[in-house]
Order: structure tokens, then C-alpha cells, then sequence
């Protein structure tokens, strides 16, 4: 037994979410964004933030672009790893997600970053897991693609604007280390999200030149840059329903990213001090 317990589960423990659920812990859905990982030599990308004849004792170049779509959606960027990799992500099997990474030194060939579309609660059905289904059913939809054996389903990024199947790719070859499958990433989510994700990327080519051309390929799924699902807290006490169960971070549904992630824990932890000093 234990007075506080500070719940940092992060936001891919569904088994544990669902335990919560079923415990009669308070839960609602919030928005979240699902896409792909977008590629490109970072070289290009040097060039395109530092000009041609950029220092090349500069660090690798990094970019953070987002548009709004005429559907009042954001398409944005995320996590973006320069000189980085794309790497698995799932948690479950036969089930495919991926994210991005880089090394210390950066100095790897790509540059790497998740371009997601938001998805909102009214998007989904009812049911407060419907998020979590929902990023189940588009690596399902990915794992497929791939042709099962976690490889990744790749698409040139012009194609799949196109809607068309990408048979070759040009000078960016996938980072992805288990292997890829060349494919249409349109069968993976439903065509909204398409319909905006596509308007974002051609519009993002007024952020970066030719951010969606140049031989951009585009890697599935990206569907774990947040929690579709908030564990509710007290705005003062930051308990949920259950006394001294203290929801947190990502996971939680208060964070979106690393350091907000880390803030909250500060916070948390803040005011179990407070807590505590309070009741000597």
C-alpha cells in the first residue's frame, strides 16, 4: 500500500489503460495525429535552411513546420531527428508503428520527421478507447502493407499525393532497418485524414522548398506521438477519482513530447511534497 502513486505509464500501455477503464478510473478521449515519417537526404535539408553555400562545420540543419488544411485540421511536424533513422515502434503483435531517431553525432545520411494530421474525439466513435482502436486498426492496416514480418510500407511522397502505387524510388533510400515494401499509403488511413494530410504536405512546400518532392519518401505508420486518451485530474490536487492516484505525463494525456512530459513529472511530484509538508 502506498499514499500517492504517480501513474507515468507512457501513452502505449493500452493493456494498462484499459485496466484503469475497467477499474472505474475517470478517462476521455482528446484530440491526437496520426501520419507517416517523411525522409530526405540532409544534405537538402542543409541547403534548404542554410543556403547552398552553407559551413559545413555548421550542425545538421533542423526544421518544425505546421499549415492549417481548408478542412481546419493541423498537419504539422514532429519529433524531427536530423542525420537520424527510422525505427520500430510497435508493442503489439501484428501490428506495425514506427518513430524516428538519431545518434549523438547526427551524421548518419537522412533526416527523418513524423508529418501528422490531427484526429479529433468527434472523428472517433463514442466509446472513450475508440483513439486506441483507431491506432490499432491503421498499423493493422500498415503491418499489411509492409507484407507482414514488420516490414515497412514506403511511398515516394508525390505518389502518394497522387494517390498512385510507387513501383521505384529515386535518391532517398528508407532508413528503416527490418526492411520496406514499396506500396500506397492511402489504404492505410481513412480518406479524410488522405484528403488533409495531402493538402498539408503540398502546403508545406511553401515552408521548405520542395519538401514533399525532391524524392521524399514517406514510411507508416507514425501513430504514437500522443495519447489519444486523458487520464482526468483534479486541476489542484492533480489526483484522479481515487485519492493519491496521481496521473502523469504523456500517457496520462497532459504532456506531448519529451520535455513537457518531463515538466509534468516535476509537477506531480511538486505537489506530493506539498502534500506531505502540508500534513506534518
Amino acid at each position: 500500500q502506498t499514499e500517492y502513486c504517480i501513474l507515468a505509464i507512457g501513452h502505449s500501455a493500452r493493456d494498462t489503460l484499459y485496466m484503469l477503464k475497467n477499474r472505474g478510473i475517470n478517462l476521455t478521449k482528446k484530440t491526437f495525429a496520426v501520419g507517416f515519417r517523411i525522409e530526405h537526404k540532409q544534405e537538402y535539408i542543409n541547403e534548404c535552411q542554410y543556403g547552398k553555400n552553407y559551413s559545413k562545420l555548421l550542425p545538421p540543419a533542423e526544421y518544425k513546420i505546421n499549415v492549417r488544411t481548408k478542412q481546419k485540421r493541423g498537419v504539422f511536424t514532429f519529433c524531427m531527428c536530423p542525420g537520424g533513422v527510422v525505427v520500430p515502434a510497435s508493442s503489439e503483435q501484428g501490428y506495425l508503428a514506427i518513430n524516428g531517431m538519431s545518434y549523438n553525432k547526427r551524421n548518419l545520411e537522412n533526416a527523418n520527421s513524423a508529418v501528422l494530421v490531427n484526429v479529433e474525439p468527434s472523428d472517433l466513435e463514442e466509446d472513450v478507447m475508440s483513439g486506441i482502436e483507431f491506432q490499432r486498426k491503421i498499423e493493422k492496416k500498415a503491418f499489411e502493407l509492409g507484407g507482414g514480418k514488420y516490414k515497412a510500407p514506403v511511398q515516394l511522397a508525390t505518389d502518394y499525393i497522387k494517390g498512385i502505387k510507387t513501383t521505384k524510388l529515386l535518391d532517398v533510400k528508407p532508413s528503416y532497418s527490418i526492411g520496406y515494401t514499396l506500396t500506397d499509403l492511402n489504404g492505410i488511413l481513412p480518406p479524410i485524414l488522405n484528403e488533409s494530410l495531402k493538402e498539408g504536405l503540398v502546403q508545406l512546400n511553401k515552408k521548405i522548398n520542395n519538401f514533399s518532392k525532391k524524392g521524399a519518401i514517406l514510411t507508416g505508420v507514425e501513430s504514437r506521438s500522443s495519447s489519444p486518451v486523458r487520464i482526468n485530474r483534479d486541476k489542484d490536487s492533480f489526483n484522479c477519482n481515487i485519492k493519491g492516484l496521481i496521473p502523469c505525463g504523456e500517457g496520462a494525456g497532459y504532456a506531448g513530447g519529451i520535455m513537457t512530459a518531463a515538466v509534468d513529472g516535476i509537477k506531480c511530484a511538486e505537489k506530493v511534497m506539498e502534500d506531505i509538508k502540508n500534513a506534518i
